[in-house]
């Protein structure tokens, strides 16, 4: 199936279901993905062998972009709602990622400074104390857990060994609450995770660790894995209610 990849570092604006106008932040290579997951769901498609090898924009590259676009979009006077790490893979994975999210939040502060911040992350980088201490400086770090049950998440997002949601739970708990958790739903003969058994144990994860917000959400492109269906709005509705009659706040993408 159709996927596509990003190709610039910084790309758009953009109109994103999630957070608005949003200007894109990429800091994987351009002509491959490359992420800890390898979900069966992402529009970037799947993993290729020898992804890894492609360079990473360097930090001089990502400054150099980062001021151009800003100063640039400023000039014309386009306004952005939201700045979005999100890209050809996992953000956090980048090995200047600290310090490029300095970077990035004087930016922000200097020609758009009532955008949001927000990281789109996996959350397999919990346990390093630069991803942690970074994170806490955006207005959302968005982490995810699609699914409770590790069988499931091995399915699911196929992440690489060593990866555990146990492990990607604890590394939450840092946030003390002040995190949006994203979860996908999908359906189909590959995986499932809107069956009762997957929403409550989700259910039980979300309870522990009480994230300010949730993004509930289901696939809007073409798979890289085929059989993999969108799940209705009624469904994503359906699964959310025990969480809203809870008053955690629990918003609903369709498109």
């Amino acid at each position: 199936m159709a996927t596509f990849l990003w190709d610039d570092i910084v790309f758009g604006p953009i109109h994103s279901r999630r957070v608005g106008r949003s200007l894109g932040i990429n800091l994987l290579p351009r002509e491959a993905k490359v992420c800890s997951f390898d979900c069966v769901y992402c529009e970037c498609g799947g993993l290729k062998r020898g992804a890894a090898k492609h360079p990473l924009p360097t930090l001089q590259q990502v400054r150099e972009a980062v001021e151009g676009k800003f100063s640039a979009l400023a000039a014309a006077g386009q306004g952005i709602d939201s700045i979005s790490f999100t890209g050809n893979g996992e953000p956090t994975l980048h090995p200047d990622f600290a310090a490029i999210i300095d970077i990035v939040v004087a930016e922000r502060n200097r020609w758009f400074p009532e955008a949001v911040l927000s990281v789109f992350s996996n959350a397999a980088q919990l346990d390093r104390p630069d991803v942690v201490s970074a994170l806490k400086k955006v207005d959302n770090p968005i982490l995810k857990i699609d699914c409770a049950l590790e069988d499931m998440a091995a399915v699911m997002n196929r992440p690489r060994r060593g990866y555990t949601v146990a492990k990607a739970v604890e590394g939450m708990r840092a946030f003390e609450g002040d995190f949006v958790m994203q979860t996908m739903l999908v359906r189909g003969a590959v995986v499932d995770n809107t069956t009762p058994e997957a929403l409550e144990a989700w259910y039980k994860v979300v309870r522990e660790l009480r994230p300010r917000e949730i993004m509930l959400y289901t696939v809007d492109r073409d798979t890289p894995v085929a059989g993999i269906e969108k799940v209705d709005a009624a469904s994503l509705q359906k699964a959310a209610e025990p969480l809203l009659a809870e008053g955690f706040n629990v918003k609903i993408f369709v498109n």
